[in-house]
């Protein structure tokens, strides 16, 4: 089993030596989420808190992930990176596969990039793209992304996009893992259609296992069951040995642990002698005995 460490959006300066705590108390990898912004007027409610309200984002010190990643791939030299997930239709695919590659190969590919569609609208209105048909345009976004990553000159022509033959440089010596987020059937099924992966956004075991359930029954159905698949998931369950020993039998290959409910719109007060001792207390009650 893996362990990854979210760090909850902390103050900025934490990032680096949250990183080297982390490589040095065994933890395969950190995650990070993704926010362009905070909407002045926004009628869209979140899927993943109990009241759907996204005040706990207000002047909240939201790192850009890919920012984050490098900061932190700069000061370890082990420890993995994946975004958890990144809103990827707002964005334009190019140059999103450029970023990627970049910070594969700055990172000595140390990354993996989990992906999603965004639950809000205003995203899509503020960076100028198309609310409507984006599940479309993000398979295609993938086909894209995969396609240029390889070196070689690639184009591409569809309803959403009309690319020339081009190529990026430099691309990582192998494909960077692409992992989808999303609870909902569709989500489902194009992880387990396209994906690498997928990443659950939070629930305890008895919710994660018809959710896994389902997909592998959708790996079954696409035939895609016969290759490598990476399960993420976010659950209270990873804080107990019994726990993460069900969640292994389950199918999760990678536990996602915080330690502050950033939904609760509380300050974040923890100092950073506090932050690397829930670190150190994860790895020696947890990592250590699994």
């Amino acid at each position: 089993m893996r362990f990854a460490y979210n760090p909850c959006m902390p103050s900025p300066e934490l990032y680096a030596p949250l990183a080297v705590t982390a490589e040095e108390h065994n933890f395969s990898a950190i995650t990070l989420p993704d926010s362009i912004c905070y909407p002045k007027v926004a009628d869209t409610k979140y899927p993943y808190n109990a009241d759907g309200s996204r005040n706990f984002l207000e002047d909240l010190a939201f790192m850009d992930p890919f920012t984050a990643i490098a900061t932190m791939a700069a000061v370890t030299s082990k420890i993995e990176f994946t975004t958890s997930v990144l809103k990827m239709p707002i964005r334009n695919p190019v140059l999103l596969a450029k970023q990627i590659s970049s910070l594969a190969v700055i990172t000595n590919e140390r990354i993996a990039l989990g992906m999603g569609l965004s639950p809000w609208e205003e995203d899509f209105q503020i960076c100028g793209e198309r609310w409507e048909k984006r599940g479309k345009r993000m398979n295609q976004m993938f086909e894209i992304v995969r396609g240029l990553m390889t070196g070689d000159y690639f184009g591409y022509d569809s309803e959403f996009y009309q690319i020339p033959e081009c190529k990026i440089c430099p691309v990582p010596s192998k494909q960077v893992p692409l992992l989808l987020g999303g609870h909902g059937d569709v989500a489902l099924k194009r992880a387990a259609r396209i994906g690498d992966g997928w990443i659950h956004a939070g629930g305890d075991i008895d919710s994660l296992t018809p959710l896994i359930t389902k997909i592998n029954q959708h790996r079954k159905d696409y035939g895609t069951d016969d290759k490598d698949f990476q399960i993420h998931a976010i659950t209270a369950d990873a804080f107990s040995v019994d726990g993460v020993k069900k969640l292994e039998d389950l199918g999760v290959t990678e536990c996602i642990v915080g330690f502050r409910n950033a939904y609760a719109g509380k300050p974040d007060t923890a100092t950073l002698e506090q932050k690397q001792a829930e670190l150190k207390w994860f790895a020696d009650e947890i990592i250590a005995k699994v």
